[in-house]
């Protein structure tokens, strides 16, 4: 299996696992029957931590499908370079940084890791328009 597929799988997994400190929360604020229940505006409101890792999970889900869409238009262009494995490993540890920096309320951390993902998928764009 090619790098680049790897770390697109590492970074699906870990941006899956996003939402599970936030469910915990809700369990600890809301309780059993309040998280499986339809949410409602009246529901007691998170941790704003909690609610900030969910913004997070968010951002990261939409960020995703960049960063997939373009480690697979790669793999069928059959580009695999030091340039692409490097972009996908600086969008993992990115936006592990990013999710980390979110929650915890570090907004120039947290905009900071958010470009160094931009960048990963930038140098992982280069090759494709390059071979375009």
């Amino acid at each position: 299996m090619k790098p680049e597929v790897c770390w697109l799988a590492a970074t699906a997994m870990m941006t899956g696992l996003f939402f599970a400190p936030y469910i915990l929360d809700r369990f600890m604020v809301r309780g059993i029957m309040g998280t499986l229940k339809t949410p409602d505006p009246s529901d007691k409101p998170q941790h704003a931590w909690a609610q900030r890792a969910q913004a997070a999970h968010y951002n990261g889900i939409e960020n995703l499908v960049v960063f997939a869409s373009l480690v697979a238009a790669a793999q069928f262009a059959g580009i695999s370079t030091e340039l692409t494995v490097w972009g996908c490993a600086l969008y993992f540890w990115a936006r592990l940084a990013h999710y980390i920096a979110y929650t915890l309320g570090i907004p120039v951390v947290r905009t900071l890791c958010f470009v160094a993902g931009v960048v990963g998928e930038l140098l992982i764009a280069i090759p494709l328009l390059h071979a375009m």
